[in-house]
């Protein structure tokens, strides 16, 4: 329905990392959401109402609350849509995970309050009436929602928005609960006995896990979360590709919202080169970077020795000293200076984000590591930190 809802409303649907295709999905997609919870409280309260249930009414509330987070999610991609200002200049793509943490948040809400009235079931049940009506229209709504929880999720990752997939994930936490309850009704029509709020218990712990889920994705990217491999590898890819690009470090990727992507890097190029064609060169790979990936791209020039064998054999002796300590380090911008009684080897050395040695140890130990290895050599280092 959603596909037809956009083939109908929206002229260009093929594009979909443009902002007004994104927005736009992610518009129908809520205003559905909207009607159908709405639609869905009607009948479970009504349900809840006929057969007395806790179960039953908490769940009609929780669609109402699920009304409220589509809401809650429309608005978010119309603010984030809006276009950069002197306040925002990056824009405000990052409302959208700011609108999934408040999706988030309600199903944790839903979650704590179900919970509650569960054990208070439990310590003094009523009686549950089971009739026809609430089996039907139960049944009705785990469909519904199952459908809900499908489409939200196959746009969220057509779209690339989180704040889609914790719908979605809230969609697929209330058609479970629904079926629990169904379940509950069925054991107590069929035994007499009353699990209206062991069920209801249930539910509400497997509402809480999806709602920690679904913030823990929303929360990742505001907090600044490492960029994914195959995305890192893409970059490198076109980095590399360049003819006289001899290496790359110093990565980071800036997330501002889905769609608003800035990275910076830098390039290692023969320190012997043209500076105005290596110039020319860095300004080819930017633009490619923005093209291929729709990112901005900042990268900053390198000169290496590449052609002095002395340099790329102590480079190569002092690496595997280093690695002997641990494989994930890494070095860049190795040069050497001689003098009349000692060598200077100049270097950044980079540390995984996890690394427990600190700067000044790690510092250190190199200075440490060249005595013992090296006659008269001594190393000025620069501590560097992995982002990706």
């Amino acid at each position: 329905m959603v596909e037809l809802l956009a083939k109908i409303f929206l002229k260009d649907t093929s594009d979909v990392k443009n902002a007004k295709v994104r927005q736009g999905y992610g518009r129908i997609s809520c205003i559905l959401g909207i009607v159908l919870n709405v639609i869905l409280f009607a009948g479970k309260y009504l349900a809840g109402a006929l057969s007395k249930s806790v179960a039953i009414m908490a769940d009609s509330f929780n669609n109402l609350s699920d009304a409220g987070s589509s809401l809650i999610t429309l608005l978010g991609f119309q603010m984030a849509g809006k276009k950069a200002d002197l306040e925002h200049p990056f824009g405000h793509g990052r409302v959208e995970y700011l609108s999934g943490l408040a999706v988030s948040s309600m199903i944790l809400i839903m979650g704590v309050e179900l919970f509650r009235t569960s054990v208070q079931k439990i310590l003094h049940p009523e009686p549950v009436d089971t009739s026809l009506i609430s089996f039907v229209i139960l049944i009705a709504a785990i469909v519904v929602k199952l459908y809900m929880s499908s489409y939200n999720k196959k746009i969220g990752e057509k779209i690339n928005s989180a704040a889609m997939k914790a719908t979605a994930a809230d969609s697929l936490s209330d058609a479970v609960a629904t079926t629990v309850v169904l379940i509950s009704m069925f054991i107590t029509k069929f035994t007499g006995w009353n699990v209206d709020g062991i069920c209801g218990l249930f539910v509400a712990i497997f509402i809480l896990r999806a709602g920690y889920e679904a913030a823990k994705e929303t929360l990742s990217p505001l907090l600044g979360k490492a960029p994914e491999a195959e995305f890192v590898e893409e970059i490198e890819h076109i980095v590399m590709s360049h003819e006289n690009v001899t290496g790359m470090h110093d990565l980071i990727v800036h997330d501002y919202g889905p769609g608003r992507c800035m990275i910076s890097l830098h390039a290692e190029v023969p320190g012997d080169g043209d500076v105005f064609e290596l110039h020319d060169m860095i300004d080819t790979i930017e633009r490619e970077l923005k093209e291929k990936l729709e990112c901005e791209a900042v990268i900053h020039m390198d000169p290496i020795h590449v052609n002095d064998e002395e340099v790329e054999i102590m480079k190569r002796k002092v690496l595997e000293k280093i690695k002997e300590k641990d494989e994930r380090l890494s070095i860049h911008d190795f040069r050497m200076v001689k003098g009349p009684t000692h060598t200077n080897v100049i270097f950044d050395i980079v540390l995984p984000a996890d690394y427990k040695m600190g700067e000044e140890e790690v510092k250190k130990w190199i200075d440490e590591l060249m005595q013992k290895n090296f006659e008269n050599v001594y190393a000025v280092v620069t501590v560097d930190h992995a982002y990706v």
